[in-house]
């Protein structure tokens, strides 16, 4: 395959191409990043510099630059990463969720259409496009798990924005012919995950002292889905999915984020027990003091429009295309602190904001 990757150094974007060189090395990857603040270059450095990928920076909003790589590339899969992602950004600002995850996906999808459509008439074509559990709304405690057909119902801008753009690759698949797949995927976590999110954010606040911020009463239920199991999941719609369709792939893992931040901390009190480096190495954290992380939460008030509870059943891809991820919570968890743990100048380096430079 020669494969146009949008959004691929952000965080499930580049784990993505790592996973995808290593396992199809055969295939020619091109990534199309915008580089916005989420975008970190240095989490697919290694590929480029060992001519894996090649790198554009760019928009897909771009017509033009768009057009040209699908052209000049030979690119005959496109997936689409590229999205504003962050639900409290959405709710601030939401005039960049609308430009880029309905207008850029939609510049995205004329522009496939009109190279492999309507001037090649390339029938091996395929335009992924990778969506959020979010779109389905808000579950209560005994509601049935989203399913493909579960109605969208958005609550925040994010999620709207990313409905919306769901609707035009399936009417471009219905309208145009366009071959398409989706999917929608439930909370992820693993390495390179820009520490505004829930874990990365409590585990490194963990190693600095820092309070860990819950929202409301922390009752919140989401599905944890290891970011390599995504990847995996991902690789099956591509190379099986059905053309048309929507697949949703989750992690068969409901936790509530109080419970999700209670393990970390037990996670990471027994890593310092076990480890008198931690503490030299980071002497600002409860641990290395003999404190007890969890003495860090912080109960904050609630964001507008937070949703209760997401559960995928992800039954569709497991009988259809025989996938199942491999990482329960416990084993994704210690693997993401050992990433993180080993990767300080990464994380440094946005604390401090010299990644951008």
């Amino acid at each position: 395959m020669n494969l146009l990757v949008t959004g691929a150094a952000g965080f499930i974007g580049s784990n993505f191409v790592i996973y995808w060189a290593q396992e199809n090395p055969d295939d020619e990857i091109v990534v199309l990043d915008a580089l916005t603040y989420a975008g970190n270059l240095s989490n697919i450095n290694e590929l480029i510099s060992s001519n894996k990928l090649e790198f554009i920076q760019g928009s897909i909003a771009d017509s033009e630059l768009v057009r040209k790589l699908i052209t000049e590339n030979k690119i005959d899969t496109i997936v689409n990463f590229a999205a504003e992602s962050h639900v409290d950004r959405s709710i601030s600002g939401p005039d960049a969720f609308i430009e880029t995850n309905i207008v850029g996906t939609h510049n995205l999808l004329k522009a496939a259409k009109e190279i492999w459509v309507d001037e090649l008439s390339l029938s091996q074509h395929l335009f992924h496009h990778v969506s959020t559990d979010e779109v389905y709304g808000t579950l209560a405690a005994d509601d049935r798990a989203f399913s493909e057909t579960t109605p969208f119902a958005p609550n925040s801008p994010y999620a709207a924005s990313k409905a919306a753009s769901d609707h035009l690759v399936r009417a471009y698949h219905h309208t145009y012919g366009l071959n398409v797949t989706t999917s929608n995927c439930s909370n992820n976590y693993g390495p390179y995950q820009f520490p505004e999110k829930l874990i990365p954010l409590c585990l490194l606040n963990i190693l600095n002292g820092k309070p860990l911020p819950i929202y409301g009463d922390g009752k919140q239920v989401r599905d944890w889905l290891y970011v390599d199991d995504h990847c995996r999941g991902i690789e099956s719609v591509i190379k099986q999915g059905t053309h048309g369709d929507t697949y949703n792939i989750g992690g068969n893992n409901e936790w509530t984020n109080i419970d999700v931040v209670t393990l970390l901390c037990e996670t990471m009190n027994n890593r310092f027990s076990a480890s008198s480096s931690l503490t030299e190495k980071f002497p600002d954290s409860s641990c290395a003091k003999g404190g007890d992380a969890k003495q860090l939460i912080t109960f904050v008030a609630d964001r507008p429009g937070h949703d209760t509870r997401y559960a995928i059943d992800a039954s569709k891809i497991s009988n259809e295309l025989a996938y199942q991820p491999r990482e329960d919570f416990a084993s994704g968890l210690n693997k993401t602190v050992d990433w993180y743990l080993e990767n300080e100048q990464w994380w440094q380096a946005i604390l401090d904001g010299s990644y951008r430079q």
